[in-house]
């Protein structure tokens, strides 16, 4: 078998999703209603979410069985490839194994079909017709537009402005796929109104743009609200990604040593963390789990974890997870889908509990790294993917001054093809990295909900 590319057949597609909730260490606190502080009434999520993604959020089943409807689009691009990345191990002249679970063959290009595909078939089954959603970078977008354009729902994207004006084919690619799309702040909504008044150039943050588009769907007509990370539901779909890289890896005899991911809401990073998460917390494996996000929205590296809104404005019920304030205002970085101001709770109590280590890196040091990808291995990684790849090298680079071969994964969560425009400047010498200051997240950090 040549390991430079493991292949499963589509009959090794997992038949069912990993729920890792009866797995943690403890009990996942639940979400609070803000006005009383206690847990939130199951009606008040349904008028936002179908019954049936409600109950995957909340099920304590290990394994939650993949439609066969599901399956039949998952087979466009599924299962996906694992690259040996030996290019790359013979310039760092390095005695690690590298691997990479290439996402980047979806449709859109990136993981995030794994849920848009579930989250748009379970909408269709409940008689749902039109989803709203929210995307930084577009690739949440451009996903649950292929979706939606499979399933004949109506898409609305609020797309975080400083992303919609910096990457104009994500919006070009929603809209082929017939989704109609919104700069947030954005003149649609009561609260996008408001702040445009505010400040005529607000850049937008994805915390603004859930806002929109959870009041785009309480005011709409027969519509849901669909969201591309942090909640249960939406991490347990992408555990197709480590499911089949743990029989990938199997195939070969390997046994990863090292997992990295990009982090931004989690998704990505948990799709492919936590079906090997489960030996971990037993006791029965002792691989490292490293989540990597940007130096300038250090949530997992300097955000207490509190409960906190999931969006802006306040209309989410509360979230214990790792958080830098509701109101964090985040700095135009390239790494658009990285920009969110919370974390995935799951991933948030496993940061919390030292199961996974968080670092940060600098978007010039993620930009480097991925330059140095892409000649080694020829594919161009999106700007999140590069923040995982700068950690990929890093640890390789210590295991050729230590001599330890040791296996490292990670997840090549998208392409850059639609990111040319950050690689032009980083090539041009105009990318400056950015240092969220203390002060500004001690500020937002003040605002939080008063609730341990």
């Amino acid at each position: 078998m040549d390991e430079r590319k493991i292949l499963l057949s589509e009959k090794e597609m997992p038949v069912a999703w990993y729920n890792v909730l009866p797995d943690l260490p403890e009990q996942l606190p639940p979400p609070l209603d803000p006005r009383t502080g206690k847990p939130v009434d199951p009606s008040v999520l349904a008028a936002i979410f179908p019954v049936s993604l409600l109950q995957q959020e909340m099920s304590v089943e290990p394994w939650i069985e993949i439609p066969e409807e599901i399956r039949q689009v998952y087979a466009m691009w599924r299962p996906t490839p694992l690259h040996r990345a030996v290019a790359l191990e013979k310039y760092l002249k390095t005695p690690a194994r590298i691997y990479f679970k290439n996402e980047s063959v979806s449709p859109p290009g990136s993981h995030k079909p794994n849920t848009a595909v579930a989250q748009a078939y379970y909408n269709k089954k409940e008689g749902v017709k039109r989803l709203c959603t929210e995307t930084g970078a577009g690739q949440w977008g451009s996903a649950l537009s292929f979706a939606c354009n499979l399933f004949g729902l109506e898409c609305v994207v609020y797309m975080v402005k400083v992303s919609y004006q910096q990457k104009p084919y994500r919006r070009i690619m929603m809209q082929t796929w017939n989704a109609k799309i919104y700069p947030s702040p954005s003149d649609q909504t009561n609260y996008g109104r408001k702040l445009l008044k505010e400040n005529p150039d607000n850049p937008g943050s994805l915390g603004i743009a859930i806002s929109e588009a959870i009041e785009d769907t309480i005011s709409g007509k027969d519509s849901k609200y669909s969201l591309g990370s942090v909640l249960n539901h939406v991490l347990l779909h992408q555990t197709v990604v480590g499911l089949e890289t743990q029989k990938q890896l199997e195939l070969i005899g390997e046994k990863a040593d090292v997992l990295v991911g990009c982090v931004g809401g989690g998704s990505n990073f948990a799709g492919l963390v936590l079906p090997f998460v489960k030996d971990k917390i037993k006791g029965k494996s002792e691989v490292e789990i490293i989540g990597v996000e940007p130096t300038a929205c250090p949530t997992m590296t300097k955000g207490p974890y509190r409960y906190d809104y999931g969006d802006t404005s306040g209309l989410t019920p509360l979230l214990k997870m790792l958080t830098l304030g509701h109101d964090f205002m985040p700095p135009g970085i390239h790494a658009g889908g990285l920009r969110y101001h919370g974390l995935a709770p799951i991933v948030s109590m496993l940061v919390d509990k030292k199961i996974v280590r968080a670092e940060a890196v600098a978007q010039t040091k993620a930009f480097e790294a991925a330059v140095i990808f892409a000649r080694t291995e020829g594919f161009l990684p999106a700007p999140e993917t590069s923040h995982a790849i700068r950690v990929v090298i890093d640890e390789a680079k210590k295991c050729a001054e230590t001599g330890e071969e040791k296996c490292i994964v990670f997840n090549f969560s998208g392409h850059g093809h639609f990111d040319l425009a950050s690689y032009d400047a980083y090539l041009a010498g105009k990318l400056q990295d950015y240092e969220y200051p203390e002060e500004k997240i001690r500020e937002s950090l003040e605002k939080l909900p008063k609730i341990e």
